[in-house]
């Protein structure tokens, strides 16, 4: 009987590439949590194509580039784990090859907790079928266009001599189309109206938009112009008032003020706010008359919300409203034609 040698099956159970192939196999948890990661980085685009469709096609391109990116992304991973999950074996390969593979599940598991929240978050407020109503061309005088980074509404008689016109920069991750019945007036008025569509919804991502419009000769080479904003809107309105543009001739902020770096020289200036906004507090936008205008008008819509200021349904963390939407926004609608009729 031989004692000094080992079991030859033995040996070739631990050869190297034995070991390295079972390290190589993959677990059935770990293949079905590869396939739910995929399918998240299909579903949330989906999901936010399913509900937000109008919103994202007629907004600015980047979201919806964002979101075919993210699609993309998940259909490739789909194939690979369909492709992993097929095969009989996945070896383990080389130390190098390795590395460079817990590297890119290292790069994905940072990029699935962070983009997709994200995505998911800038869904936009969809207009209401009052907004939508207020996009048709023709009716009453006012031709309404689109591209994409602006809508327009145009006199269709042609702006009034002399009339300014409004710039307007919407709401964080507010649909630009809603609102349009809310500016539409204006524009019967005979004020060209040029709304911003705003990078993923965000009015600090545009902040440039007010001086590309003002030095675009097509709405009128020698018009003076008024920005405006809802909210954060408002905030990127300020600083485009604060530039020292002298085609910038006023501002109307809507439920905001401006930030605290902010201040506006003399200029024509309305701040119009809800009582009730739980959003942009009464008392914040009182705090903001330092960095206003001395003469600036502050109208407070008695009763009025956030969500009043555009047509896009209610808005976590706004107030409760004591007066109707209609009201409210009539008075919204009439300061701030005061302050263009009277430049």
């Amino acid at each position: 009987m031989m004692t000094g040698v080992a079991d030859p099956g033995a040996r070739g159970a631990r050869r190297p590439g034995a070991v390295a192939e079972n390290r190589g196999m993959t677990s059935v948890p770990a293949r079905v949590l590869r396939v739910l990661v995929a399918l998240a980085w299909v579903g949330v685009p989906a999901w936010v194509a399913a509900t937000r469709v109008g919103a994202v096609t007629d907004g600015h391109p980047a979201y919806a580039l964002l979101l075919a990116a993210a699609a993309l992304v998940g259909v490739a991973l789909l194939v690979r784990a369909a492709r992993r999950w097929a095969a009989e074996n996945w070896p383990a390969g080389t130390g190098r090859a390795r590395r460079r593979r817990w590297l890119g599940r290292a790069l994905l598991s940072a990029a699935t907790v962070l983009v997709l929240p994200a995505l998911a978050w800038l869904r936009p407020y969809p207009a209401d079928d009052a907004a939508m109503a207020a996009m048709t061309s023709g009716a009453d005088a006012v031709t309404v266009s689109q591209d994409a980074t602006t809508m327009t509404m145009t006199p269709s008689a042609g702006a009034a001599p002399g009339a300014a016109g409004l710039i307007f920069q919407p709401g964080a991750r507010v649909d630009a189309r809603a609102y349009a019945a809310l500016l539409r007036p204006l524009a019967q008025s005979g004020h060209p109206v040029v709304i911003v569509k705003q990078p993923l919804g965000i009015a600090f991502l545009s902040l440039g938009a007010p001086g590309r419009i003002v030095a675009d000769p097509s709405p009128g080479a020698d018009r003076r112009w008024v920005v405006a904003g809802h909210s954060l809107g408002g905030v990127a309105a300020a600083r485009a008032a604060a530039s020292g543009d002298p085609r910038i001739v006023g501002l109307a902020l809507w439920a905001s003020y401006p930030d605290d770096a902010t201040t506006v020289p003399a200029q024509p200036v309305v701040t119009v706010y809800g009582t009730r906004d739980g959003l942009a507090t009464p008392a914040e936008v009182e705090a903001s008359r330092p960095r206003l205008p001395d003469d600036a008008r502050f109208v407070p819509v008695e009763g009025g919300i956030h969500a009043y200021f555009g047509d896009y349904g209610p808005q976590a963390g706004d107030g409760t409203a004591t007066t109707d939407r209609a009201t409210a926004q009539a008075r919204i609608v009439a300061a701030t034609r005061d302050l263009l009729d009277g430049l």
